[in-house]
């Protein structure tokens, strides 16, 4: 049975080409071009006593708790307060924006910096909701990014981000278990099938639109299609139900095999991962590669567990803060947004026992102090080397996870 509190979620779809239905223009009224970030004195002078309203995931408390601490930095140096408005999904932050813009409220919004990427990103992009072009590779810490060996840092989900939104994160999708119960996990997709018929109900994945539960549709769909260099470009609506025909064939075969029979499914991924932790399943996964390790630090997950990946590689990403065209806080999100790019912010976050979430930033051209803040780093005992975490599988062009999301919903949300 479908957790209806999901429904309202199943909207995105719709949302994004309501948004693409927007006129194709990138915001340039006043409202978009009040501040400079290539004129920072002056950015600094006008964010001083600004309240910036961060509308950010607030589902990991970790992460709750990193942003706090951002906050607290900005307000000592700066004289800028942070509110995070901790949301369930950032489709409905998009919804919010576009409802703005519809009602025409160009200046004086509610929404000053939303942690994005992927499909929402494209939607506002698209639709010209984004602040100016250009303001991110205009920031002070800008050059510190590695856009050299992290191109996800300028392309998200295959669509330039043209300095519409700044990189605040790296993702990858690493598996978990629990050594103790499991020593030698399954490595492939169709490991992971047989394992789950000879292990009932010890396996799951979060209900889509989550995005985890989407990524895991996105691994199988990466791994099961027959072109996959049709996932660089747009879905082809004459072509899509082929394409996805092996992905639901396996997933068809999959859920009878999981967790409450494939009925149900966790709501996301702390749940997830506490269904590993109660010994419910055997193999959770997260998009962060320390994020077991940080799980063990906090006392959430047994010190058995480990990480691993599939062979061939796991979907990777980067993940993104970005400024709506009219917010009403654009020198002080401005500030924040270079904050969250500053070689000690990066580190913090960069620490398993603080949030785990790997840097942006090209550590070897830092200087001296700022090298050792990452060098002294422990990085956990479940935390796979750059090596052992293997090739990525680029994330598909941003069409492919609101179709994806439909049709999953269709074939399964009604059982």
């Amino acid at each position: 049975m479908t957790d209806t509190r999901l429904l309202p979620r199943l909207m995105r779809g719709a949302l994004l080409a309501a948004t693409l239905a927007l006129p194709l223009t990138v915001a340039t009224g006043r409202a978009a071009e009040a501040v400079d970030p290539a004129a920072w004195n002056e950015v600094l002078a006008q964010a001083k006593g600004q309240t910036v309203y961060f509308h950010a995931w607030g589902g990991e408390p970790r992460i709750n708790a990193y942003i706090a601490w951002a906050g607290e930095q900005v307000k000592q140096r700066h004289g800028i307060t942070v509110e995070q408005v901790k949301v369930d999904d950032t489709a409905n932050v998009v919804a919010r924006i576009v409802a703005e813009k519809a009602a025409g409220k160009d200046s004086g919004g509610a929404v000053d910096l939303v942690w994005i990427n992927g499909e929402n990103f494209v939607s506002l992009k698209q639709s010209g909701l984004l602040m100016t072009p250009g303001w991110a590779t205009k920031l002070p810490n800008w050059p510190l990014v590695d856009v050299e060996n992290k191109p996800a840092v300028v392309t998200d989900f295959t669509e330039p981000t043209d300095g519409l939104e700044s990189p605040w994160g790296m993702a990858k999708l690493v598996f978990m278990h629990d050594t103790a119960t499991l020593p030698e996990p399954p490595k492939t997709l169709a490991a992971f099938a047989e394992y789950a018929k000879a292990n009932p109900g010890r396996f799951t994945y979060p209900q889509p639109p989550n995005f985890h539960g989407s990524t895991f549709l996105k691994q199988v769909l990466a791994t099961t299609i027959a072109d996959p260099d049709k996932l660089s470009r747009p879905v082809d609506p004459a072509t899509f139900e082929a394409d996805v025909a092996p992905l639901f064939a396996y997933l068809d075969d999959l859920h009878p095999n999981m967790w409450r029979q494939g009925r149900s499914f966790p709501q996301n991924q702390p749940a997830l991962r506490q269904l590993l932790a109660d010994s419910e399943i055997d193999i959770a996964f997260t998009f962060n590669p320390a994020g077991a390790s940080a799980a063990i630090a906090a006392g959430e997950l047994p010190d058995t567990v480990r990480t691993f990946v599939l062979d061939g590689g796991t979907i990777g990403n980067a993940h993104f803060v970005a400024i709506p065209f009219n917010a009403s806080a654009k020198a002080g999100a401005l500030v924040l947004a270079n904050f969250l790019l500053s070689p000690e912010a990066q580190a913090r976050k960069q620490d398993p026992a603080i949030w785990g979430d790997p840097t942006v930033l090209a550590v070897e051209r830092l200087e001296t102090a700022e090298r050792e803040r990452f060098n002294a780093l422990d990085l956990g005992i479940a935390t796979l080397s750059p090596e052992e975490l293997g090739p990525v599988i680029d994330e598909p062009h941003a069409s492919w996870m609101v179709e994806l999301e439909r049709a999953w919903t269709a074939r399964y949300a009604s059982q």
